[in-house]
């Protein structure tokens, strides 16, 4: 099962090496990692998805909370969080396929921010779905380069 945990860390060096390290003592993989500063310039809130067991999400959750640099860490259910991750994407384009191309990043509401002779490179900002959903349209097209960020996440309503 997919989890996404949230954790308010001390802006320090040092401390995401060791978060990540409870993750590789455990054996498990991150499917998404960011971090960054807070409101407050001491804390960064550290967001990571991964695949795991419930059993293990426990220990993991128990493990991090015992680092000391550690102020917050949650467990975040689906529907109490709203999520976003961006990517850059470089797509090929021809004369014969300029409007094809554009008209997929429109129904995304993709931004184009660059363009050559031969590509085009565009922003899209939203769940994992809708990145997704625009990767696998733009894949026949020839994509040239792809970048994108973890999942950043925060509780819905005044939490």
């Amino acid at each position: 099962m997919i989890y996404t945990i949230s954790a308010l860390v001390k802006n320090q060096p040092g401390v995401v090496a060791d978060v990540t390290a409870v993750f590789r003592d455990r054996s498990v993989n991150f499917k998404s990692i960011s971090c960054a500063e807070t409101e407050e310039f001491e804390v960064s809130r550290l967001v990571i998805t991964v695949d795991c067991k419930s059993a293990t999400i426990k220990t993991l959750i128990e493990d991090i909370a015992n680092l000391p640099a550690v102020s917050e860490v949650d467990t975040l259910e689906r529907h109490d969080f709203v999520d976003r991750q961006m990517a850059l994407i470089k797509v090929g384009f021809t004369k014969d396929t300029m409007t094809q191309v554009m008209q997929i990043f429109e129904v995304f509401r993709a931004d184009v921010v660059s363009m050559g002779q031969e590509t085009i490179t565009i922003e899209i900002t939203g769940d994992e779905d809708k990145v997704d959903g625009l990767i696998k349209m733009l894949r026949p097209h020839g994509i040239r380069g792809l970048c994108r960020t973890g999942v950043v996440a925060l509780k819905r309503g005044d939490e």
